[in-house]
């Protein structure tokens, strides 16, 4: 394997305008985001063309990179609609866009040609010779399939000069990096054009032809099971392998995700990569970091296909959803005056509840809660409506862009 002198990036998730600013406090070096068309994440919040233009702007004084995806699997229609597109993008200033057809990535080097291309998952490149053509036509960096091995990605390196980006983090599709027709089959809903229902997460029971109303249960708990649904993706004990095998992006899927998982997951690898980069003969992957990880929602993590399968093992599928912690505000500010927080309630909480908070720039703790106040100092027992501004007793200072949380075990 080929070692990397140069520290890779943090690539987090924006599906939104507001992701985008916690996924920068909580330490990315970048972002990717979509349009309102030509991406693959149609449930994302996504950007019109005056908000990314704010966006760029935001992340660009903020030193973080800005890459828009164009990754869907174009049609006529698509191509005729994408010139005038890809030329604003360009005038915008975005750092890269992702692509994953043919005839896209033509327009992009025929229309913007100093506009830099990474190539899509989507795209499933598993071997260096597919690498090596992406390169040859203007490709800057591939998003590597994620079925592929520490060594296969290794040997890519080996033989190819482009950027490698891996997904580190996050759902993975139960087809072959995300080539899956099951929601169009099921709902009429394309994936591949970026309206994925995610069938595959579910919940499915058996039914045998010959007795048709008799519904078995797989055997994994009261509800059903996720027989489609795959595990979450976790690479963090791998990360000192990736940095040796010349990754260049460490990948965060999650654009369709809350505030809370862009901002929790996005410092923990910040963390992890500073940890091993301060000091990597001694990396180890902390308990913090595991703890952190598991407060957000998830299914079961698993590190993939990263170690390879072996013959007759089976791929990281059958997992349960699991949400252990409750997201239910913002920090604003903090009125020194009156020693109060000043929060944007998110989801409900009350008067005599333990919230644990968490800092873009500090450990996190946790915050009784043994008053609410309104704007006009009336006393609520909670706080009880989506958007809420309410005060919150508290002692000192807490960073802006501080999320609350409630445990809910």
């Amino acid at each position: 394997m080929a070692d990397s002198s140069v520290k890779p990036e943090i690539l987090a998730p924006a599906g939104s305008p507001e992701k985008l600013k916690y996924a920068i406090a909580y330490g990315a070096d970048a972002v990717y985001l979509g349009g309102t068309g030509f991406g693959l994440r149609a449930a994302a919040a996504n950007f019109d063309l005056p908000s990314m233009a704010r966006a760029v702007e935001y992340a660009h004084r903020h030193g973080v990179r800005v890459y828009v995806t164009l990754n869907i699997f174009a049609h006529h229609r698509d191509i005729d609609a994408l010139p005038p597109y890809i030329k604003e993008l360009a005038r915008l200033g975005v750092d890269a866009v992702i692509v994953s057809d043919l005839g896209v990535l033509s327009l992009v080097r025929e229309l913007a040609p100093a506009l830099k291309v990474h190539i899509s998952t989507q795209a499933n490149t598993t071997n260096w010779r597919t690498a090596r053509l992406w390169e040859t036509l203007g490709a800057g960096r591939i998003v590597l399939a994620r079925e592929l091995s520490l060594e296969e990605i290794g040997t890519m390196r080996d033989h190819v000069g482009v950027e490698l980006e891996v997904f580190v983090h996050g759902a993975m599709c139960v087809s072959y990096s995300g080539r899956c027709l099951l929601s169009n089959y099921m709902t009429g809903r394309g994936a591949n054009q970026g309206d994925c229902a995610q069938s595959c997460r579910w919940k499915y029971r058996l039914v045998e032809e010959k007795r048709p109303g008799e519904y078995f249960p797989f055997m994994e708990d009261d509800r059903g099971t996720y027989i489609l649904s795959s595990r979450d993706l976790c690479l963090l004990e791998h990360l000192p392998g990736l940095v040796k095998a010349g990754v260049t992006s460490f990948k965060i899927e999650g654009r369709v995700k809350s505030i809370h998982y862009a901002a929790a997951i996005t410092r923990v690898y910040r963390q992890a990569l500073d940890a091993y980069w301060s000091d990597p003969e001694n990396y180890s992957v902390r308990s913090e970091w595991l703890e952190e990880i598991s407060k957000v929602s998830n299914r079961e993590y698993t590190t993939g296909f990263i170690t390879g399968l072996r013959p007759g093992e089976t791929p990281p599928a059958y997992s349960i959803y699991r949400r252990p912690y409750t997201f239910v505000g913002v920090v604003l500010g903090y009125d020194r005056q009156r020693s109060m927080l000043l929060v944007e309630q998110r989801n409900r909480f009350a008067r005599g509840e333990t919230l644990e908070v968490l800092t873009p720039g500090r450990e996190s703790f946790n915050l009784e809660v043994t008053e609410i106040t309104d704007a006009e100092g009336n006393h609520l027992e909670a706080a009880p409506h989506p958007r809420q501004t309410v005060y919150l007793p508290w002692p000192g200072a807490v960073p802006q862009m501080s999320l609350l949380r409630r445990a809910e075990h």
